[in-house]
Formats: structure tokens, sequence, C-alpha cells
């Protein structure tokens, strides 16, 4: 499989995981749907920016810990561009902490769910909701994490 996956990090954070783990789970995400090739752009940013992109793009005035930003190039161009991705590291983490799960576990899960809206998954209605779930919790397992969502549904 030929990816290239840019990384930008624009955070202050120290906890930030590697690039090869950055790469490694994304590309998990890019594999579910055997793709030859593909292009994803990483930006790593703190609350403010996150806001600011946030409020920009969605209308929300808050920082949110993923954005996906699908490349809309039509296919006959021949671009393998699947779009951009902005995570807001202190969000991740303190969501991490709230949820109980590992950093490196938050982060994977962050990074198959942004992949995955790039790839055209959505979870606005429930059948989609429920596919895009099910997907996740196959390549974050396949990872050695846990579920991403169980002890969401465990109530």
């Amino acid at each position: 499989m030929g990816y290239r996956i840019d990384i930008e990090n624009n955070s202050k954070s120290q906890q930030v995981p590697s690039a090869a783990e950055l790469e490694r789970w994304i590309s998990a995400a890019l594999d579910s749907q055997k793709l030859e090739d593909a292009e994803v752009s990483l930006y790593i940013v703190d609350e403010e920016e996150g806001q600011e992109l946030n409020c920009e793009y969605r209308g929300k005035d808050y920082p949110t810990n993923v954005l996906s930003f699908p490349a809309d190039i039509p296919e006959e161009v021949g671009v393998p561009l699947l779009g951009d991705l902005v995570v807001c590291a202190p969000v991740v983490e303190r969501e991490a902490a709230e949820q109980d799960k590992t950093l490196a576990a938050h982060w994977a899960h962050m990074l198959v769910h942004g992949s995955l809206h790039l790839l055209g998954f959505d979870h606005i209605e429930d059948a989609e909701a429920e596919e895009m779930e099910a997907l996740e919790t196959e390549i974050i397992t396949g990872l050695g994490y846990p579920a991403p969502y169980q002890e969401l549904t465990a109530e």
C-alpha cells in the first residue's frame, strides 16, 4: 500500500504520539478499505486554533477533538488526496482522562474516526452510525486497543 501521510504538529503538548504511531493508526483505517494509495494531511493544534477552525468550518465556537476535511477532487484527476485531518491535542488528552482510556487508545480512535470520515463514512443517520462504529471497533481492536464505544453502550 502506498500511503503518504503528512504531519504538521502545531501543538505545545508534550504528549503527542510519535509520527510512526500516528501514521500506523491512519493507515489502519485506510487499509480497511483496501486502498492502493492515498494521501492524508494531519495537522495537530492546541485549543485556540482548534476552536477557531471549528467555529469557521462548523459554526461551533469550541475546540473539538478531530475535524475532517475530505478533498473534493474529481476521481478522473487521478490524485490520491483524501483530505485533511485536524486534531486538537489538549481535547484528546482531556477526553482520554474523562473516559478513563489510555492516551494512545484515544488518539488511535480519533485518527481512525477522522480517517473514516475522509473515506466517506458518517454517523448522522442511525444506520450509518452503526456501520461506522462497527468498523471503528474492528480497526481499533485489531490495533490491540479496547473497543472504543464499549463503555458508552454499557450503561
